[in-house]
């Protein structure tokens, strides 16, 4: 099954460490236990209990730690860290969200040419220390042009620090803080550490105080930094900000996943043993509708998500293509998040509320993931640079396969500089499409037709390409290709049978349809592409065997999994 299923975890590791990580991590939460889980996010403790046992398990230490810096079982392995990703964020988003911040605030480290500043992040890390990124501002968010943290030069070539963080997740306990800014004069860019326990390091406020993180408000006054507390300086500080991006915040899709599935057994389990009317809630029509397409999308989401992984592993100078996916899974992968809760909870009405319920935590924090790191808007404007290429002028590569080895990622933190968006091409989609003919897949393949044509003679005029508003609708579009492409190529490597392929598609045939709709209806919308929009409104093939057939793989699922009280 590929659901996660922490009671029945018996999946597939190349090697003992990281089995022993991912059981180890399950068993501390299950042995916690749902009650205490609860109570946690009840009273907004923050998860010091997490934060000893992986210091104890020396879990962060295996899992981000570069060879040569750490033992012989440490890597930054993405295959695995997925895995750790999902466990997480199914118990609770305070705990992936420590995770993820430290990977953040590690992108900029492994990245420097600072060796002693690495080796200390290493020692840190096998300590059981947590690290934090410090990017945003309150007036400009993670607008890096804008910074307003300075470097100020002194006479006796050291360095003082001076501005405000906001948002900066463990920034109440990380003792490297890689704090982005400029320097003071020339104004370059500039990387360097800073350290919670300093004196100068002022922790102002925890920002979101209605969940279990801290999220840090903090400023430097005065702080003294020498050449050995700086990252990087210039073009490499620029770069390792937006390469700390690449590498982390594609993690967002994998928050989405875990908190989607732990919410999907909690709410198919209370459906089907509540009745009503004489009946088990799962025997109504438009509940067995929305379990399924709730189940169709998830599947969906986590194919999509380990695809881009294997991209994101192979990626090298000569193959960028993961620049297009990873902001995919950032915005797409995390908004079908949403979907999925919204359709469970349409199911499990007002318990959804109920304070003994993961799901009450699922409804919250689901909607917390295509906001962070990112706005959807923010992604989608990176997306389509990428449409012309994927659609026009494909090339030719090597077939990625399953990356599942243990190998450690090195292009991750050697990436080089973070332009050429426009140069990087894209293997053909027809490939893949082709080799498919399940009835709704050939309705998609049809409407992919239609948008590509649409882009070829009714071209978006220069004005409608400065309009954020109608590139929103048309990225959503074509988004939603990419998104059915790697689902594809990854059923394939995954056994996935055709019939919940063809399940998925028919809701990706629908979503489809409904961003044509909304292309149609922009203010700048030209009648050719108003004429293409209404083309591209399809109905999926209609089939009640394989519905029926996909709902009992779904129903089955009532009595998988039920966390320890």
């Amino acid at each position: 099954m590929i659901l996660l299923n922490p009671q029945k975890h018996s999946r597939y590791y190349p090697d003992e460490r990281s089995r022993e990580i991912m059981l180890k991590t399950i068993e501390f939460f299950e042995n916690k236990g749902k009650r205490q889980l609860k109570a946690d996010d009840r009273e907004r403790v923050w998860n010091a209990d997490f934060v000893e046992f992986q210091k104890q398990n020396q879990a962060f230490y295996h899992l981000l730690t570069p060879p040569g810096y750490g033992d012989a079982d440490c890597r930054w392995d993405t295959w695995r860290n997925c895995e750790f990703n999902e466990i997480l964020a199914f118990y609770g988003l305070c705990y992936w969200y420590t995770w993820q911040v430290s990977i953040l605030g590690l992108g900029p480290i492994w990245q420097s040419a600072n060796e002693g500043l690495k080796r200390r992040a290493a020692q840190l890390l096998k300590e059981g220390e947590v690290f934090a990124f410090g990017l945003s501002e309150r007036a400009h968010g993670a607008d890096i042009y804008s910074t307003e943290m300075r470097l100020t030069p002194q006479p006796d070539g050291t360095y003082r620090a001076d501005g405000e963080k906001y948002y900066i997740g463990n920034g109440n306990k990380a003792p490297m803080v890689s704090t982005f800014g400029k320097l003071d004069g020339t104004g370059d860019y500039v990387f360097f550490t800073a350290d919670y326990r300093h004196r100068n390091y002022d922790l102002i406020q925890n920002v979101c105080t209605q969940t279990q993180n801290y999220v840090a408000n903090f400023a430097l006054h005065d702080y003294p930094v020498t050449d050995a507390d700086i990252l990087s300086q210039g073009q490499a500080a620029w770069d390792a900000a937006l390469n700390t991006v690449n590498i982390g915040k594609y993690n967002l899709g994998w928050a989405s996943i875990g908190i989607c599935t732990h919410a999907f057994y909690e709410a198919i389990r209370h459906a089907a043993y509540r009745r009503l009317y004489g009946m088990a809630v799962t025997d109504f029509p438009h509940v067995q509708h929305m379990f399924t397409e709730a189940y169709a999308r998830l599947v969906a989401m986590k194919l999509f998500a380990l695809r881009a992984a294997d991209y994101l592993r192979s990626a090298s100078a000569d193959d960028r293509r993961y620049l297009l996916y990873n902001p995919v899974v950032k915005m797409k992968v995390t908004t079908q998040g949403e979907e999925v809760v919204n359709l469970l909870w349409d199911v499990i009405a007002a318990k959804g509320f109920e304070k003994d319920m993961v799901f009450e935590m699922a409804a919250r924090d689901i909607r917390a993931l295509p906001k962070l790191e990112g706005t959807v808007h923010v992604n989608i404007a990176l997306i389509v640079k990428f449409m012309s290429n994927y659609f026009f002028n494909p090339a030719e590569y090597p077939e990625v396969p399953q990356r599942t080895e243990a190998v450690n990622d090195d292009f991750l933190f050697h990436q080089g500089p973070a332009k050429g968006l426009g140069k990087i091409q894209f293997h053909d989609y027809h490939t893949v499409f082709n080799a498919y003919t399940l009835p709704n897949v050939d309705v998609f393949k049809e409407q992919v037709a239609v948008f590509k044509e649409l882009l070829a003679r009714a071209t978006p005029t220069e004005a409608q390409q400065k309009d954020t508003d109608f590139l929103l609708a048309l990225g959503e579009a074509f988004t939603l290709v990419v998104y059915a492409q790697l689902i594809l190529e990854n059923a394939r490597l995954y056994c996935v049978d055709d019939d919940t392929v063809d399940q998925i598609f028919d809701f990706m045939v629908r979503d489809l349809s409904k961003f044509a709709l909304q292309l149609y209806g922009k203010l700048s919308s030209t009648p050719a592409q108003m004429d293409y929009c209404l083309n591209l409104i399809r109905k999926p093939a209609v089939d009640e065997a394989r519905y029926q057939r996909v709902w009992s793989q779904v129903h089955a699922l009532k009595d998988e999994y039920e966390m320890n009280p």
